[in-house]
């Protein structure tokens, strides 16, 4: 029973640890502060005017210290980033969910917005950009994300515009984004596009910041080398502790 107490301890004090060493990101708005946290993978949580934007919540992640969610974004079908016991974990009395259909047929009560579908929720704009491979898929002819199913969203607080773009390669529609802040974009072989490819589409429309995410086992370097000179700024943070 000690063993079991001392393990669970430990467990709890690496969580802690974790948490603690987590990166805070700080934006500032004409309508006050937002803090973006990244959690894991495709996971993060947007905090601003004392309400949470949980997106993508996955059970690999490390929660602890982070609040429950009073809105829900989900990007695709897919478990890292549907996964329906960490939106009932992290769901309350209120929370809302936004998800495109597909998703939406699995988490009753979401709102479904398809693709370049706007809507409003608190003091944020959130409009719903396609993600889909171009090329990559299981087998020929197939896709691995389709056209249409999953949605990257762009969010507008306070005259910014924070893009999550979601399990995708560098789409026309990506490419054809304005006025970009803040990017979160994508880069692992063979879902989404490599490194190289996630600069050329960061170059096509040229946030201020960008954040590689959803990154697992690719060489972060080369994209960084890729935007030298480009003007536009590589924050590169651990998702994967």
């Amino acid at each position: 029973m000690k063993t079991h107490r001392f393990l669970a301890l430990l467990g709890l004090m690496a969580g802690a640890a974790a948490a603690a060493d987590r990166p805070v990101e700080t934006f500032t708005t004409s309508a006050g502060e937002v803090t973006i946290t990244p959690v894991h993978h495709a996971s993060l949580v947007i905090q601003a005017a004392g309400k949470a934007i949980q997106v993508d919540p996955w059970s690999e992640g490390n929660y602890d210290g982070l609040p429950q969610a009073d809105l829900i974004l989900i990007t695709d079908i897919h478990p890292d980033h549907l996964d329906k016991a960490e939106i009932a974990k992290l769901s309350k009395a209120g929370t809302h969910v936004i998800a495109p259909e597909a998703v939406a047929r699995q988490v009753p009560g979401a709102e479904v917005l398809a693709n370049g579908g706007t809507t409003h929720w608190g003091g944020w704009e959130i409009e719903a950009v396609p993600m889909y491979n171009l090329k990559r898929g299981p087998a020929p002819g197939k896709f691995y994300h389709d056209k249409g199913r999953g949605n990257g969203y762009v969010l507008s607080y306070g005259g910014k515009r924070f893009y999550i773009a979601g399990d995708t390669e560098g789409t026309p529609e990506m490419k054809a984004l304005k006025n970009i802040d803040v990017a979160f974009v994508p880069m692992n072989l063979p879902y989404t596009m490599p490194p190289e490819e996630a600069a050329e589409a960061v170059r096509a429309f040229h946030p201020k910041v960008v954040y590689p995410y959803h990154y697992r086992g690719s060489d972060l370097k080369v994209f960084e080398k890729a935007l030298a000179g480009s003007g536009v700024e590589v924050r590169i943070r651990n998702w994967y502790y």
